[in-house]
């Protein structure tokens, strides 16, 4: 792992950039002015710009946000949420089912796309995860902390529901919050370890990279990905083989030895910078 002290260190070496949002370009409430700095620097050197982001909002939901937090959308090739991923799956899973399955949906009320997410999927949501087919996981309820979920995942492994998470990040940061808050990617994971089935298809998964990414002919030696989570963008970047950048202001800022954290989990960024910056 190289220390940098700026992107514009290593830019002459790629062609493609694969970015992450949280903790990277902003903090779900404003841009930072430093990643704005830098995405412009990047479009001016004619690079071609990719947006990988774990959220369970929709493509266009996440499109339309980039305006108002201070970056241009038309300076990105593709952008890409695991959120529209499963949206994608479970549409096409679902869509001709002549009885609509019933699915429970674990989503935050004050979030103002968690109904939106429904539309247009053939499904029947239910309150009552005994009555469920299956589990939609976007975003945690309101009040609930990962231990409270116990008794819910309980029913659902003996039920042998799947679980489709929008959202695999295990923590994210957000403005007004100052220790980092958990995902639902982390209750997918508590899901996972008592023995239900989980799908994902956001980072650390390969087919999320492959799908933001076709519309070019790609060369892995001249393509990077940025981002804070060595769980989530490192390894997504070890797995499609492509040279990652871990940003340490991001979920990790806290950690005071990285190196350790990477090496126990044997994951490896090939760059390590303080500030998505120039």
């Amino acid at each position: 792992m190289i220390k940098i002290n700026s992107i514009s260190d290593v830019v002459d070496k790629y062609d493609n950039f694969i970015i992450d949002q949280w903790g990277v370009m902003h903090d779900g409430t404003s841009g930072y002015k430093h990643a704005i700095k830098t995405i412009n620097y990047l479009k001016k050197k004619n690079k071609n710009l990719f947006i990988i982001s774990n959220s369970s909002k929709r493509q266009r939901s996440s499109e339309e946000k980039l305006p108002k937090l201070g970056f241009n959308k038309d300076s990105f090739v593709n952008i890409l949420t695991s959120g529209e991923m499963i949206w994608k799956t479970i549409y096409n899973e679902y869509s001709s089912s002549v009885d609509k399955k019933k699915c429970f949906h674990i989503y935050n009320e004050s979030m103002e796309d968690g109904l939106l997410y429904r539309q247009d999927l053939n499904l029947s949501f239910v309150e009552n995860i005994e009555e469920a087919d299956l589990i939609l996981a976007c975003t945690p309820f309101v009040g609930m902390k990962p231990v409270d979920y116990i008794p819910l995942l309980s029913k659902a492994v003996e039920k042998k529901l799947k679980m489709y998470c929008a959202n695999p990040d295990f923590e994210t940061i957000e403005k007004n919050h100052i220790q980092n808050i958990f995902c639902i990617g982390a209750i997918a994971e508590i899901y996972t370890k008592m023995g239900g089935e989980v799908l994902i298809q956001g980072k650390p998964e390969t087919d999320i990279y492959t799908e933001t990414t076709k519309s070019i002919k790609l060369n892995k030696a001249k393509t990077i990905a940025i981002g804070d989570s060595i769980f989530h963008d490192i390894k997504g970047a070890n797995n499609f083989s492509i040279d990652s950048i871990l940003v340490k202001s991001g979920i990790h800022k806290k950690i005071e030895n990285i190196n350790m954290l990477c090496k126990n989990h044997k994951i490896s960024p090939t760059y390590l910078i303080d500030d998505f910056c120039i």
